[in-house]
C-alpha cells in the first residue's frame, strides 16, 4: 500500500516536535533517541519523498518548526527589550526560523540525494546520516555562528556518555544519538520480517545509553568557595539617578561583604558579580570607590561584570566593551576581559548601513566594541578563564581559555533577557558542557538565574533559586590538566565533514539508481 503523501509531512512535523521536547523546557531528554528517526525515514523512503525537492522541503519544514519551538524566546527579546511591536517581533522570529532552517534543508538535500546514488542507495544512506548530521551542526557553528541546542546537549545529564565529550566535544554525543536514531529508522524501512529484530536492537541500544542518567555523580571534593552574587536587577531600569545608583551599590556591597564574612569554607577569597543591566562602568570613580571598598573590606578578589571603556577614534566616541573586571584584594583594578563574541542585534547591528531599521535594538544597550584576546585573569597565582553570556555556546572558543592556562572557568551572564521559559535552562546546559569538555570547574554567576557551581563532570554542585537577590556559596577547585578535546579541539566534527564530502564524491562517481521503493538494497 502506497502511503499518503501527507504522512511524510506529519513525520517531519513529529520529528521537529520530538526534538523540541528534548530540551528545557520541558526537558524530556530521553526522546532524543527517537527524535530524528521519523525525519530519517521520510527522507530516505521515496514513497514519502519521491523527488529531491520533496526531501529539501520536508527537511526545511522540520527545521522551521524546530527553531520556532526551541527559540521562541527571540520574540520576547525583540518585543520587550528591542522595543518592537508584536507583529514586527513575530516577523523577526519567523525570518530567523526560515533562515536557520536552511541547515535542515541542506541535510534533507544531501541525505535524500545520497539515497538516489548507487554507492549509498536507499536504506544504506543511513550509514551517512549520523556523520552528515554532525557535519551540518559544525556548519551551524561556523557559518551562521549559532550552534544553539546541538543534539548532544540533550544528554548533558548522562554521566557515562558525557565522558565522550572530553574527547570529541558535544559533537560526539550528537553522533551517538543520531546513530541510534539511524538504527531505529532502519527498522521501519526494512521488510516486515526483518523489521522487528533491527528495531529491537535500536530500542535496546537507546535504553542502555539512556540508563546512564541513573549513574550517580561521585562526591566532589572542592577546596575553595566563591561568592556568586545574583543581583536580580531589572532590565532597562530607567531611574539610575545618583541616589538610586548609590543605594543599589550599597545593598549589593553589603550583601557581598556579609556573605564573605559569614562563610567558614577554606579558601573563600573570590566574589563574582554577573553581567549586569546596571550602568556599572569601570572608569566611573563611583564604581571604582565601591569596588575598592568591597575588595578591601572583604579581603577578597573580585570579578565584576561591568562596561569597560577605552579611548576611541574621537574624544566623544569612546570604545565601550562588555567586560569582566578583575579587582585584587587590595582594591587595585588589575586586568579586564572584554567580550569577543558579541550578540548580533543585541550588542551590535551587523550590516548597519543595510539594516538601519534595526538600530533601535541596540539603542538602550549601546554599540559594543569587540575584545581582542582570550587571556585568563590571574588571581594569587591561578588563572581564571572568564567568558560572558552568549560566548558559552561556542565550544571551540571556550577551550582557548584552557589552552591559555585557565584552571577555572567563570561564566557571567544576564539571562533575564530571555524571559522565564526555555532559554535559561538551555543556556545553562550548554555552559555545563564546556566544563565537561575541558575538565574544569565552572562558576556561573547570573543576574536573575540560573546561578550555579558546576563540577568538571557537569554536575550541578550548588545552585541558587531564580529571580531573587541572593549570594550562592559556590564550591570549586582549580584544575591544571587538559583534556583530549582541549588539546585537539573540533577534530571529530571536522572528520565527519571530511567523511561526508568523500562519501558524497563516491556517490557522484557511482552513478544514479532508478527510483523505486526497494529499500533493502
Amino acid at each position: 500500500m502506497r502511503p499518503s503523501p501527507g504522512i511524510g509531512w506529519l513525520l517531519a512535523l513529529l520529528s521537529a516536535v520530538l526534538q523540541i521536547l528534548c530540551f528545557p523546557s520541558p526537558g524530556f531528554y530521553l526522546l532524543c533517541w527517537i527524535a530524528l528517526a521519523p525525519l530519517f525515514v521520510v527522507l530516505i523512503d521515496r514513497r514519502y519523498s519521491p523527488t529531491l525537492l520533496r526531501c529539501v522541503l520536508l527537511g526545511y519544514f522540520s527545521g522551521v518548526v524546530w527553531y520556532a519551538g526551541t527559540c521562541f524566546w527571540i520574540f520576547h527579546v525583540m518585543h520587550t527589550y528591542g522595543n518592537l511591536p508584536k507583529p514586527v517581533a513575530a516577523g523577526i522570529l519567523v525570518l530567523f526560523c526560515l533562515y536557520l532552517a536552511l541547515y535542515h534543508a541542506a541535510f534533507g538535500l544531501l541525505l535524500g540525494w545520497a539515497t538516489r546514488r548507487r554507492f549509498l542507495a536507499n536504506a544504506r544512506a543511513l550509514l551517512l546520516a549520523p556523520v552528515l548530521w554532525v557535519a551540518i551542526e559544525l556548519a551551524r557553528a561556523h557559518i551562521t555562528s549559532f550552534p544553539w541546542d546541538l543534539l548532544g546537549y540533550a544528554q548533558v545529564n548522562n554521566l557515562p556518555l558525557t565522558r565522550l565529550a572530553s574527547f570529541t566535544g558535544v559533537y560526539g554525543l550528537s553522533f551517538v544519538i543520531a546513530l541510534v536514531n539511524s538504527v531505529l529508522a532502519l527498522g521501519f524501512l526494512l521488510p516486515r520480517e526483518r523489521r522487528t529484530a533491527v528495531a529491537f536492537v535500536g530500542v535496546l541500544g537507546a535504553i542502555a545509553l539512556e540508563s546512564g542518567v541513573l549513574v550517580p555523580y561521585p562526591t566532589p571534593h572542592p577546596d575553595h568557595t566563591a561568592e556568586l552574587v545574583q543581583e536580580n536587577l531589572p532590565i532597562f531600569e530607567g531611574n539610575w539617578s545618583p541616589s538610586y545608583y548609590d543605594l543599589t551599590m550599597a545593598q549589593l556591597v553589603q550583601l557581598s561583604s556579609s556573605a564573605a564574612a559569614n562563610t567558614r569554607a577554606p579558601g573563600s577569597a573570590l566574589i563574582i558579580w554577573p553581567e549586569s543591566p546596571a550602568p556599572f562602568v569601570t572608569s566611573d570613580p563611583r564604581f571604582q570607590h565601591w569596588m575598592t571598598a568591597l575588595a578591601e573590606d572583604s579581603h577578597s578578589s573580585l570579578i565584576i561584570g561591568a562596561l569597560g571603556v577605552n579611548a576611541g577614534p574621537a574624544p566623544d566616541k569612546p570604545l565601550i566593551f562588555n567586560s569582566a573586571q578583575l579587582i585584587s584584594a587590595d582594591g587595585a583594578f588589575v586586568s579586564r576581559y572584554d567580550k569577543i563574541h558579541l550578540v548580533p542585534f543585541g550588542e551590535y547591528v551587523p550590516f548597519r548601513n543595510l539594516l538601519s531599521f534595526a538600530q533601535s535594538l541596540t539603542h538602550d544597550v549601546a554599540e559594543f566594541a569587540r575584545g581582542k584576546q582570550r587571556d585568563a585573569l590571574r588571581i594569587d597565582g591561578h588563572a581564571i578563564g572568564t567568558f560572558i553570556c552568549y560566548e558559552s555556546i561556542f565550544p571551540d572558543e571556550i577551550l582557548q581559555f584552557a589552552r591559555n592556562g585557565a584552571e577555572l572557568f567563570v561564566n557571567i551572564s544576564d539571562d533575564a533577557w530571555y524571559g522565564e521559559y526555555g532559554a535559561p535552562g538551555q543556556h545553562l546546559n550548554m555552559a555545563r558542557m564546556r566544563a565537561i569538555e575541558n575538565n574544569r570547574w565552572l562558576l556561573r554567576a547570573t543576574n536573575n538565574g540560573i546561578t550555579a557551581s558546576i563540577s568538571p563532570l557537569g554536575q550541578m554542585v550548588a545552585a541558587a533559586p531564580r529571580n531573587i537577590r541572593t549570594v550562592l556559596q559556590a564550591p570549586y577547585s582549580f584544575e591544571s590538566g587538559t583534556s583530549f578535546y582541549t588539546r585537539h579541539g573540533d577534530w571529530f566534527p571536522h572528520l565527519c565533514a571530511i567523511i561526508s564530502v568523500l562519501a558524497l564524491l563516491l556517490c557522484i562517481l557511482s552513478g544514479r539508481v532508478m527510483p523505486g521503493p526497494d529499500l533493502t538494497r
